[in-house]
């Protein structure tokens, strides 16, 4: 097999499995919905970060990683699971409060507050074309959520903060990638947000069971989240970022057909062009990072 044969199939490879990002990430935010008549985010937080225990125990189990498991690092982990922890609660949040194509256009500014918040928690140089990306962005969100600074509303900030947190757990997940495996950032994802997610859920002491009619879709919420990470990473691998990128934001009209279907939320256009300037910057931004990269590699 020629190397640009090899190449071709491991982008079909990887866009099969932005696919299946997609579709977890579009269940998440049903699921996260369904939950919301009977647990509030902490306590859903608790119960999917128990079952995703249980499920990265057995696969890894069965698959043989289980090994891979170490306690270096936890410092990191645990910093790495504070932003996450945070993330996804204000998602799980905003999930409830505000059309999901807002939410998941907002969700796509943190690859942007990866770049901005690169250079003081790495320590990278913020250039000129990442500011200026950086305010292509901005004015995205704000055709998105077209603001009402007289009267906040509570689901846009929860968003907005949402894409902060996912973007600190990103630039986290990214020093850590470089000595731990996946296996071994996955148990620690849901070992530590259990525990996180006890002490928040516990605070006042009562924590709400899920019923049985709730209870599928608290499982849904576990393998859902776990799946979105496994093939989000694994298309990473897989094809540049400058190819997932634009499969990745497939999920945005996606959730858009599902949030008109189910829950009568209008198609807006103006949510659709402010994402198209939100993706437009994000591409520019990983594609000049990819040229620099090349460049680096071919010196």
């Amino acid at each position: 097999m020629t190397t640009e044969s090899h190449t071709r199939a491991d982008i079909i490879r990887a866009a099969l499995f932005m696919t299946g990002a997609i579709v977890s990430f579009s269940s998440m935010a049903v699921a996260g919905r369904a939950v919301d008549v009977e647990l509030d985010t902490f306590e859903l937080m608790l119960f999917r970060s128990i079952i995703g225990a249980f499920i990265v125990v057995i696969v890894a189990g069965v698959a043989g990683t289980l090994k891979e498991v170490n306690r270096e690092q936890l410092g990191l982990h645990f910093t790495r699971n504070c932003f996450h922890f945070a993330g996804q609660n204000l998602w799980f949040a905003a999930v409830t409060m505000i059309p999901l194509t807002q939410l998941f256009a907002l969700e796509f500014t943190s690859p942007i507050w990866v770049m901005i918040l690169a250079p003081f928690l790495l320590g990278e140089r913020m250039t000129r074309l990442r500011i200026g990306v950086a305010l292509v962005a901005f004015v995205g969100v704000m055709i998105v959520t077209r603001p009402d600074f007289s009267n906040p509303n509570t689901g846009i900030i929860f968003g907005a903060l949402s894409a902060i947190g996912f973007a600190g757990s990103m630039i986290f997940t990214k020093v850590l990638t470089r000595t731990q495996s996946i296996t071994c950032i996955l148990f620690w994802l849901t070992i530590m947000q259990t525990g996180l997610g006890l002490i928040c859920a516990g605070w006042d002491g009562d924590i709400a069971i899920p019923s049985l009619a709730v209870l599928p879709w608290v499982v849904l919420v576990a393998c859902a989240g776990l799946c979105a990470h496994f093939c989000l990473t694994t298309a990473l691998r897989l094809a540049p970022a400058v190819v997932i990128v634009p499969v990745d934001f497939l999920r945005l009209p996606v959730i858009a057909v599902i949030g008109a279907m189910f829950y009568d939320e209008p198609l807006e256009l103006l949510v659709f062009v402010g994402a198209a300037l939100i993706f437009a910057a994000n591409y520019i931004n990983i594609a000049a990072e990819s040229r620099k990269s090349a460049a680096r590699a071919a010196a």
